[in-house]
């Protein structure tokens, strides 16, 4: 059975979209995913895209979100390192990946930061692919 994950930042613009796109084409055997936000954002931010793109992944259907629009409880919880406190979601196992916001920045931050989530993702497919979460 798949573990539900939600990838949850601020707006759900940039870090947990590139995660969400990440985790859909990697772990799609072994992940039902989502994204949301605790802020309503009116775009995915296009930096992000683009960067996506590069790799071949998609995220035209993608938009943000908000946390009252994905499931109410979920089995893991990755926070993105927004420097806020989100709230509480029902989760068998919580991560906080730390990771600074391109937004702003020029596009290879956008690809940093793209590559970083990728090597999180992995790591976490991995893990549930051991039963370790």
């Amino acid at each position: 059975m798949k573990k539900k994950v939600a990838f949850i930042c601020v707006h759900n613009s940039c870090r947990s979209q590139m995660a969400e796109g990440w985790a859909k084409a990697l772990g799609d055997d072994v992940l039902e995913v989502y994204s949301a936000g605790t802020e309503n954002y009116h775009e995915v931010k296009p930096l992000a895209v683009s960067v996506m793109e590069e790799v071949g992944i998609s995220m035209n259907n993608q938009y943000p979100k908000l946390l009252s629009d994905i499931p109410a409880e979920v089995d893991i919880l990755i926070t993105m390192g927004c420097n806020v406190v989100c709230p509480y979601i029902p989760n068998s196992h919580t991560e906080d990946w730390g990771l600074d916001d391109p937004s702003g920045g020029p596009i290879e931050d956008f690809r940093e930061t793209r590559d970083l989530i990728k090597v999180k993702v992995e790591e976490l497919i991995s893990r549930v692919n051991q039963n370790l979460i």
